[in-house]
């Protein structure tokens, strides 16, 4: 299976532009929150990406809530918006979660959640799934540029307790378009140059 990985677009014409050439070689397309920039061009984002053809599964960031990214994304049939949920589609199971995790210091436009509140949205079960999160699991590409490490708790526990097939994640800018691993559970930053990644079957 062939994955097109992305995030932090931040209204970037020409990265949407790049996505949208880049996800026709995969089977679908994920996409970790931050389309639009302080709460405002969601909607002129999703619309460029809309011309990505293959199934797309996208989770809100910071910047926009979850009730926004789904009306930006209302009438297009192949954009999965997930937060707290999960879907199957074409026999793969994925479960999102959006917002910044933990609460950060941005201000009222920042859409974050507790670590309680993630806590309460993501998986417990243990079917295999893709775990698409806006923040970085704690520890893990997570470093703002002087050490601070500053993902989530909630996420990092999960992904110990449900051992995910991979987990997607964007959020901390420095490491966008790196990929780790959390015991041997693979974690890629996708940033807004994107991320082709292979599972296999």
């Amino acid at each position: 299976m062939k994955f097109f990985l992305f995030s932090d677009v931040h209204c970037d014409a020409l990265a949407c532009e790049h996505i949208v050439k880049s996800a026709r070689h995969a089977d679908f397309a994920i996409g970790a929150g931050d389309f639009g920039l302080f709460r405002k061009d969601l909607k002129k984002t999703i619309d460029a990406l809309s011309a990505i053809e293959v199934p797309t599964v996208v989770v809100p960031g910071n910047h926009e809530s979850h009730a926004e990214l789904l009306e930006a994304c209302d009438g297009l049939g192949h954009f999965h918006v997930l937060h707290g949920g999960s879907v199957r589609i074409n026999g793969v199971m994925f479960h999102g979660l959006g917002g910044g995790v933990p609460l950060s210091p941005f201000g009222p436009w920042s859409v974050d959640h507790s670590e309680e509140d993630a806590a309460a949205l993501l998986p417990r079960g243990d079917d295999d799934l893709v775990l698409v999160t806006h923040s970085p699991p704690f520890g893990c590409l997570d470093a703002l540029s002087g050490g601070e490490h500053v993902g989530s708790r909630a996420v990092r526990s999960c992904v110990g307790k449900t051992r995910p097939l991979f987990v997607v994640c964007g959020h901390i800018h420095e490491h966008a378009g790196k990929q780790s691993e959390i015991d041997g559970v693979p974690v890629i930053n996708a940033g807004p140059g994107g991320v082709e990644f292979e599972y296999p079957d």
